[in-house]
């Protein structure tokens, strides 16, 4: 693919104190929206054994909400990073770069990766991480729990982009409607998948899905109409969606351009049993 995507990144700072209060933010029994204005200074946190980075939680295991997952906005700045970034050897892990260029050493092969950049880090990984550039280096970290199955092997950590992966035109779409897929969907080892989803101008999913897997959906490019158990709210770029399983969703996609989204999902995977403490 020669053309090369962009996206937003959040900016941080404060708003005006003559900045009108109300905003988009809400947060439901069944989904939230966390709109880019409200990715400000004030709500940033820090990970140990990390240099000069701070980074914007979207998304935590919640119980009776999101249970599956984890999704941080990491901004890291020059000769910033971490020899020792993940904690927990049972915890995979996908980057994806939406500003800047960094290094990712995993079991000492180094990568450089750059706007668009996508790693999947599987449990028990080796990696480290460094911006060795003069600018700040901003990425969506999405981290869950990997579920190992007996005699299925973990899956192998793995280095792309999102240009030079095509979009799968979704079927009867006229080319709308298409998935950017960094793994293949039978393949058992993976138990999430974190794709990007592209509508051009006008196109829509035509029904209210509603299924299983949870989602966080963080808007790279464009806007939409999104219709949510029951309710309608418009989202643009920096926005992100966050939604429980069985949450129906359908959408708009309204332009002038193309409607893109970073998309979060847990797959492949038998559904867990609530049994009664002994």
């Amino acid at each position: 693919m020669s053309d090369k995507h962009t996206y937003y990144a959040p900016t941080g700072g404060l708003p005006p104190q003559t900045q009108l209060i109300s905003d988009r933010a809400i947060f439901t029994e069944a989904y939230a929206i966390i709109p880019k204005r409200v990715l400000t200074d004030i709500v940033i946190s820090y990970l140990p054994f990390w240099e000069n980075m701070r980074m914007w939680v979207i998304a935590r295991p919640l119980s009776g909400f999101s249970e599956t997952f984890s999704q941080y906005i990491v901004e890291v700045g020059a000769n910033g990073g971490s020899e020792k970034p993940e904690l927990d050897e049972k915890a995979e892990g996908v980057l994806f770069v939406v500003e800047g260029e960094m290094d990712v050493n995993i079991e000492g092969t180094n990568h450089h990766l750059e706007t668009g950049g996508y790693a999947y880090l599987p449990p028990g990984c080796k990696w480290t991480l460094k911006n060795n550039s003069s600018a700040n280096v901003k990425f969506h970290w999405i981290r869950k729990a990997y579920q190992f199955v007996e005699g299925i092997d973990a899956p192998e950590a793995f280095v792309t982009s999102d240009n030079e992966v095509e979009g799968i035109e979704m079927p009867n779409t006229g080319g709308v409607w298409k998935t950017t897929r960094f793994t293949e969907q039978s393949d058992m080892r993976h138990d999430m998948h974190v794709n990007i989803v592209t509508f051009e101008p006008g196109g829509v999913i035509p029904f209210d899905e509603t299924h299983v897997m949870e989602h966080g959906l963080y808007v790279l490019e464009g806007k939409a109409v999104y219709h949510l158990n029951g309710e309608w709210v418009e989202v643009e770029a920096g926005d992100f969606m966050w939604l429980r399983a069985f949450c129906p969703q359908s959408c708009y996609a309204g332009g002038p351009g193309p409607f893109r989204y970073l998309l979060y999902k847990d797959v492949n995977r038998h559904m867990p049993f609530i049994r009664p403490a002994k």
